[in-house]
Order: C-alpha cells, then sequence, then structure tokens
C-alpha cells in the first residue's frame, strides 16, 4: 500500500533508493504500472481517508466546510480554483496537495517534462526509447520536485507558463521548425506533478487564455509550432473574490474549465483561531493561552468592524504577528530587566496596536482613527475573555486592596517579580492561574501574566481605575 503520510522532508535532490529500478527493463520487472496524476491522487486520498491519515496536515478550522468539498473535487479528478479573502490558507492548503503523491516515481532520465518512461511525450523521449529498449536510463523523481507554483504577476508571459523558442538550441545549428528548440515553461515543467497559480485574476486576461488548452484538452501549443504535447497534471489556482471586480478577473471560458470552485473561509470558531496561532507563530518568548486568545478575538472584532474595509478582509496573519509581537516585548523586558523566563503579559499588547496597524484596510470615512479602532477592540478583546475564564472567580481579595486605597504600578519594563512583591501575598493566586488555563502557578512569570490580566480586566469593568503615563500603569481603587 502506498504511504500516503504527507512527508516533504526528503528534498528534491535526494539521493534515490537503492532498490528502485534504474533502467526500463528492470521497472517492467518489477511489475509497476503507470497511472496518471489525478489517478494516483484519488489512489491515496481513498487510502488516506480509509486508515484515518488526515491528508491535510497543518490545516485548521475547514473541517467540516472546506476539507469535504476539497476531498469530492480531488476524487472526483477536477481541477479546481479556491477562491478566498486573504490570509485563509488558500496556499498552504494547495502545497498540503503534494502529500497524497506517491513518494518516488519514475521518469526518464535527462526529460525536461518528466516523461514516464511507458508513456513519453517528446519526440526526445520516444526517441530515447525506441533506441535504447529495455536499457533506457530510468529516474527517479520524490514527490517534493512534482509541485510547481507562480505567483500571477501582470508581467508573467505565455513563455513563463507554456515555453517559448530557445535562441541557444537555435545558434547551435537546430532548425527553427525542429520541436526540440523549445524551451518548455513552468507548466510542461511540471508534468506528472501539481501546478499552483497563485492569485489567478491578476494574470493578464491574454495569457489566462494560454491555459485553456491545458485545462481541457490537456495539451500545450508553443508559438507556431505544430506539437501535441499531452500533459498529465493537476491545476489548481486561487483568487480573492474581490479581484473579479477590482484588479482583474478570472475569464468565463477558463473558469468554465476549472472542475470545482471552492470558497475559503476565516475560522469560524474562536478555538481554531487560537489552534492556527499557535501553530503558526514563531515565539521567543512564552505566551500565555490568555493572551492568544485576548489576540483571537481581537483579530475576530476588527474583521466584523463597520470601520474595516470588509472586502479586504483580516488576514489571519493579523493575529499571528500580534503573538509574536507579544513575545518580542517580553524579551525585550526579560533583556533590559533580567529577568529570567520572558512571559508576555496585557501590558506587551498596547505596542502591537501600531505594529499591527498596516495589515488592515480601513474605510476612508476612518482615516485618522485607525489606532483609536483597533485600541477600542483591543479593549473589548480583553473584556470578553476576562468574563469567559473569570467573571465567576473570587476576585474580592484583590479588589478589597485597591478599596483599602492601595495602588500597584505595573508597565512594560516592570519584571514579573517585582510586580509580585508590589502585590503582595495573594489569597487565590493559583487559583486564578489555572482558571486561565494554565497549570503553570509556581512560574513568576505566568502568575504575573495572570495577575496582570485579572488587573485588566476588573479595571474594564469599572471595579477599579487605571492611570496611564507613557509606558507606566497605575492600578487603584474605584
Amino acid at each position: 500500500m502506498t504511504d500516503t503520510s504527507p512527508d516533504l522532508s526528503v528534498p528534491a535532490d535526494a539521493d534515490v533508493p537503492d532498490h528502485l529500478p534504474s533502467t526500463l527493463g528492470a521497472l517492467r520487472a518489477t511489475g509497476h504500472q503507470h497511472r496518471s496524476v489525478k489517478a494516483e491522487l484519488r489512489a491515496n486520498l481513498v487510502d488516506a481517508l480509509g486508515r484515518g491519515i488526515d491528508p491535510f496536515p497543518g490545516i485548521v478550522g475547514f473541517d467540516d466546510t472546506v476539507r469535504p468539498e476539497l476531498e469530492r473535487a480531488l476524487l472526483a479528478g477536477h481541477d479546481l480554483v479556491l477562491l478566498g479573502e486573504r490570509g485563509q490558507g488558500k496556499t498552504r492548503l494547495i502545497r498540503t496537495l503534494v502529500g497524497l503523491l506517491d513518494p518516488w516515481v519514475p521518469v526518464l532520465a535527462g526529460s525536461q517534462v518528466n516523461e514516464h518512461p511507458y508513456a513519453p511525450i517528446t519526440s526526445w523521449g520516444r526517441r530515447q526509447v525506441s533506441e535504447h529498449g529495455d536499457l533506457t536510463a530510468v529516474g527517479w523523481l520524490h514527490r517534493s520536485a512534482r509541485y510547481g507554483e507562480k505567483l500571477a504577476t501582470p508581467d508573467t508571459s505565455v513563455g513563463d507558463l507554456i515555453g517559448d523558442v530557445d535562441p541557444i538550441k537555435i545558434a547551435e545549428g537546430r532548425s527553427l521548425g525542429d520541436p526540440e528548440t523549445v524551451h518548455y515553461g513552468l507548466v510542461p515543467r511540471t508534468n506528472r506533478g501539481i501546478f499552483a497559480m497563485n492569485e489567478l485574476p491578476d494574470l493578464a486576461e491574454r495569457i489566462q487564455v494560454s491555459l485553456l488548452n491545458v485545462l481541457e484538452e490537456r495539451d500545450i501549443q508553443v508559438r507556431g509550432y505544430q506539437i501535441r504535447l499531452p500533459l498529465d497534471l493537476l491545476l489548481v489556482a486561487s483568487a480573492n473574490p474581490e479581484d473579479y471586480t477590482n484588479r482583474g478577473r478570472i475569464i468565463t471560458p477558463l473558469k468554465d474549465r476549472f472542475g470545482a470552485e471552492i470558497r475559503t473561509h476565516y475560522p469560524l470558531r474562536v478555538a481554531d483561531e487560537i489552534d492556527m496561532v499557535e501553530q503558526e507563530a514563531q515565539l521567543v518568548a512564552r505566551v500565555p493561552r490568555h493572551l492568544i486568545e485576548v489576540l483571537a478575538r481581537w483579530t475576530r472584532m476588527v474583521r466584523e468592524s463597520s470601520a474595516v474595509d470588509q472586502r479586504s478582509g483580516v488576514s489571519a496573519r493579523f493575529a499571528i504577528a500580534g503573538a509574536e509581537a507579544a513575545a518580542g516585548g517580553a524579551l525585550r523586558r526579560a533583556a533590559i530587566t533580567g529577568e529570567p523566563t520572558a512571559v508576555a503579559r496585557i501590558c506587551d499588547l498596547p505596542g502591537v496596536v501600531t505594529t499591527l496597524r498596516g495589515k488592515v484596510e480601513f474605510e476612508v470615512s476612518e482615516e485618522g482613527r485607525e489606532l483609536e479602532v483597533l485600541g477600542h477592540l483591543l479593549r473589548r478583546a480583553v473584556a470578553e475573555t476576562f468574563r469567559l475564564h473569570l467573571a465567576g472567580s473570587d476576585l474580592t481579595s484583590i479588589v478589597a486592596r485597591f478599596e483599602q486605597g492601595e495602588t500597584v504600578e505595573t508597565g512594560d519594563l516592570v519584571p514579573a517579580e517585582e510586580l509580585l512583591r508590589r502585590v503582595g501575598p495573594l489569597e487565590g493566586l493559583g487559583r486564578l492561574v489555572t482558571n486561565l488555563g494554565d497549570e503553570d502557578s509556581e512560574s513568576p512569570g505566568v502568575a504575573a501574566a495572570a495577575l496582570e490580566f485579572a488587573l485588566e480586566g476588573l479595571y474594564l469593568l469599572r471595579r477599579i481605575s487605571k492611570d496611564q503615563v507613557g509606558g507606566r500603569t497605575v492600578y487603584g481603587g474605584g
């Protein structure tokens, strides 16, 4: 049974396993059967689903929506286009398809278009088999080398995608009509693999026409050459729905040739948004889960805000970058103060607002209010997270201290142990940490993060006051 576990760890130039045959005759002796890319994907997907293997690893939030549609399209053998706003994981999803290809496949050694030894498609390939017979050299291609990707840009040419005449071969003395003077483009060089075209509407309409034959007749034409190059590949495209009327559009004949059009979306649940941040963020310091939840809720609120251009969307990278920036703030504090362990706290989030402003497209009427809008939505996200986790907690010991006139000063350069010292012994701090989903109550950084989050939540619910000057924050009585 073919191994369908998505493993791209073997580089394209890895040594071919010794047990794989190196000649056409030896390949035939193994009983190897030639099958198309789509048949290969279908068989491996069926196998993965039957064995409970995740065919699209690392994809979060699409389980009940996009995944079933994608599986049906692949099983049907359809080329497909993924439609969705920026930052919805379209490219990430497309790249996981490579894991459904066979680990190694045979090719004619030296072929520019990955021809199968049983079915050569170029005059060069047919000549190799005719001249050498069973001694024809066979190479092996790892699945990581069977994926091609192109970002559609206005300057992309037909030559880039399909191919063009190679002037060097003409200079070597070959005639202009010789098919072997063709330099193949990205699409034929991905033959027997998966080719992805990102942001397809950005491709000039006259260039999109060059893909019509690829999708329908499964062949290509290069300038005036009388050649038919039957290709075997899966063509996948991504597009932003707004591109149909904004920067460009997918021409109608091309849309009609895609077998499936699948709509992607942002995570529908907060838990999925949190999982995505934890999976994707490259954190240089510890970021407690309650802070990641604040960032996830903040991202969702920004997406839903009437101040934000809904046609643009708010990428999942917004929350990911927010978590990374918060971790950066914690590491900065540790570096300056000598704090042994860097743990992010609520005081690190205000500095994130300015750095993320460029990731959001605001309505024209909100010009000049961008930071105000983002700051307001961040406070709402903190309050909502506080209500969910700590509204039922006994915080009277904290509130009582402030009712007696005490104050606590914190800030982005106040170490965790210093903050805990300023507050003093506090009954129930361990339960506070646990209620926020963290069991490490012995860590000063985690305990300080939970405490500061509770203080900010109490302030937002107007149970205590807060004064803020520069990087200093003073919590006091209501």
